[in-house]
């Protein structure tokens, strides 16, 4: 069986001050890296934000592996290990939430707690820095932001960004669901997630406790923090940038989606029912206040041609992006659920329990999880403060719309998505990612 590392860290440039955490997921055996993710969280303590690192670290483990992991969580704070081996007691209150919130993503997996020095901490310690780095700057933590020279490929992050798949007419599958609703021909869905790639080493600009004078003593006085969400924004306060809009539209109507089979990288057209849907969303795109800029598009031919359509009435060229496409549903493809759950009922149940599972022959949420958060990353990066259309499918939407809200894996299988169905969601260079529209078919009636 597969263990895994986790390595978290989290520092304030003045404790509190301007803060940060970052972590990161290893495979246990060869140390390769899984998983990298970093964020800023505006004025917080050096404890809330390690606090914060081994939320993230632990968040992204559960969507990288599932329920049930084997994980060592290394850290560098005394004080974090201590109180969630049971050794210390919490005497701070200010920190009693996050570490309620920490055991409880622990009791799903199998933890060892493991106290390291700083110097064997450095990735951890280098991501919290980048994100206060970027931070400084007015920008987010991006992964090309990351300075590691490890040259491995991401999973999930925060929010778990693996996801569940396009079940016939969209919705998403829930427990071991039959017919009628527990799986649409699945498209899965997910959230942010990081990874790393081949770069040049570099070295971090400040540390992360530069002026830190050691952890606060749970019993002496210091600032009460402010426990906020990730981001270093609440979302409640106006933006102070102009946001990047990415409206995400589902593809029409298919033979298959009448029928409520799966349908991946099988390649059906547009019925003529479906061509009518993408007629209807490109004139609502047309309009006031929509002002589309950029059109995108999965490869496959049913999201190329509702693309088409609206590029048409909007004067615009398409960009076909490879990893818009759908998840590969590999022997499931075209078949319905109830009929998969007869001729592969094991395989279907680990699918349903396990993102890293996948249909024979296909691909798991979790590998096309890290597919659509890089597309999503490099969109949201190459078209900063422009009007984005992305037209793509069940899985892809609804993991960018998870991503988005932070929200944890077990919200992709509530999420339902109708065929044209149109989405919004705006990304703000200081810090949060806003759903504004989810789901929106007012122009099919």
């Amino acid at each position: 069986m597969t263990s895994y590392v986790i390595e978290a860290d989290g520092g304030s440039r003045g404790n509190p001050g301007p803060a940060g955490y970052g972590a990161v997921v290893k495979d246990a055996a060869d140390g390769q890296v899984l998983v990298e993710t970093a964020e800023s969280i505006g004025t917080q303590t050096n404890n809330v934000a390690e606090y914060r690192g081994l939320i993230a670290g632990l968040t992204s483990l559960l969507a990288l592996a599932g329920d049930g992991a084997q994980v060592e969580v290394r850290m560098d704070s005394k004080l974090v290990i201590e109180q969630m081996a049971g050794r210390w007691k919490i005497k701070n209150e200010g920190l009693r939430p996050l570490a309620l919130e920490a055991a409880a993503l622990a009791r799903r997996l199998r933890v060892t707690w493991r106290w390291i020095p700083r110097e064997k901490n450095k990735d951890a310690d280098r991501l919290a820095n980048e994100a206060m780095d970027a931070a400084a700057k007015g920008r987010p933590w991006r992964l090309s932001d990351s300075s590691a020279s490890s040259g491995s490929s991401g999973a999930g992050a925060p929010g778990g960004r693996s996801a569940v798949g396009e079940a016939p007419g969209g919705r998403g599958v829930s427990g071991a669901g039959g017919p009628g609703g527990r799986a649409s021909a699945p498209e899965a869905s997910g959230g942010r997630i990081s990874g790393t790639r081949d770069r040049p080493a570099q070295a971090p600009e400040t540390s992360a406790r530069a002026g830190r004078t050691g952890e606060p003593a749970e019993g002496t006085a210091q600032a009460t923090p402010t426990i906020a969400p990730p981001g270093s924004s609440t979302g409640w306060r106006p933006p102070t940038s102009t946001a990047t809009s990415l409206y995400l539209l589902r593809h029409g109507e298919t033979p298959l989606s009448i029928e409520r089979r799966f349908s991946g990288l099988g390649d059906p057209e547009l019925t003529p029912n479906g061509v009518a849907q993408a007629e209807a969303a490109a004139v609502k795109l047309a309009g006031k206040p929509y002002d589309i800029q950029v059109i995108v598009s999965s490869p496959l031919k049913r999201a190329r041609a509702t693309a088409e359509i609206v590029a048409a009435r909007t004067g615009l060229e398409v960009v076909v992006e490879e990893g818009l496409r759908e998840a590969d549903f590999g022997a499931w493809e075209g078949y319905t659920f109830t009929e998969i759950q007869r001729r592969w009922p094991d395989e279907l149940a680990a699918w349903l329990a396990d993102p890293s599972a996948a249909p024979p022959g296909g691909e798991s949420f979790g590998v096309a999880a890290r597919r659509v958060q890089a597309i999503g990353d490099l969109l949201i990066e190459r078209y900063e403060g422009r009007t984005v259309l992305a037209v793509s499918h069940v899985t892809p939407i609804k993991m960018l719309l998870q991503s988005a809200l932070l929200a944890p894996l077990g919200a992709l299988y509530r999420m339902h998505l109708d065929l044209s169905a149109l989405s919004l969601i705006e990304y703000y260079a200081d810090g949060p990612a806003v759903v504004k529209t989810f789901n929106d078919t007012s122009h099919l009636h």
